[in-house]
C-alpha cells in the first residue's frame, strides 16, 4: 500500500486527527478556524454595509423604496461587537441590534437574546428569509450596495 492510502486508510478509521484548511487571503492554507471565518464573512455579502450610520441606512433604504422586507446589515455604532439589522415595514424603518453571545466557547448571533442562534451572519439572515421569526416581516430584498 502506498503512504498517502495507508494515510487515508488510517483517517477513515478514525486514526489521524481530520484537519480542516481554508484558503486564506494571500493564496496560503491555514488551519479552519470556524470562529475567526464567522466573524468576517458576511463582509463580502451585497446587504452588508459595514460602518454606515443610522441615518445613512435610513437614507439608502428611501432611497431603494420603502418597501416591506427591504433591508441590510451594519456594523452598531453604539457596541463594536454588535451588528444592526436595518428593515423597513409598513413604510418604517426599523433596527434590530444582533448580539454575539457565547455558548461552550463558540460565539453566536442572535437577535433575540439568544433563544435563535446562528454561526454567522449569512445564516441569520438566511433564516430570518424564509422565517419571520421575532421581525415583523421575513428579509425579502437587500439594500444594493453602492462602492464610490
Amino acid at each position: 500500500m502506498l503512504p498517502h492510502m495507508e494515510e487515508a486508510g488510517a483517517l477513515t478509521n478514525g486514526l489521524l486527527p481530520k484537519r480542516s484548511t481554508r484558503m486564506n487571503i494571500l493564496g496560503s492554507q491555514s488551519p479552519l478556524h470556524p470562529s475567526t471565518l464567522s466573524t468576517v464573512i458576511h463582509r463580502t455579502q451585497h446587504w452588508f454595509h459595514g460602518r454606515i450610520s443610522r441615518e445613512e441606512s435610513h437614507r439608502i433604504i428611501k432611497q431603494q423604496g420603502l418597501v416591506d422586507g427591504l433591508f441590510l446589515l451594519r456594523d452598531s455604532q453604539s457596541n463594536p461587537k454588535a451588528f444592526v439589522l436595518t428593515l423597513c415595514h409598513h413604510q418604517k424603518i426599523k433596527h434590530f441590534q444582533i448580539l454575539p453571545c457565547e455558548d461552550d466557547g463558540q460565539i453566536f448571533f442572535s437577535l433575540d437574546d439568544g433563544n435563535t442562534k446562528f454561526s454567522d451572519l449569512i445564516q441569520l439572515v438566511e433564516f430570518y428569509q424564509l422565517n419571520k421569526g421575532v421581525l415583523p416581516c421575513k428579509l425579502k430584498h437587500h439594500c444594493i450596495r453602492v462602492a464610490l
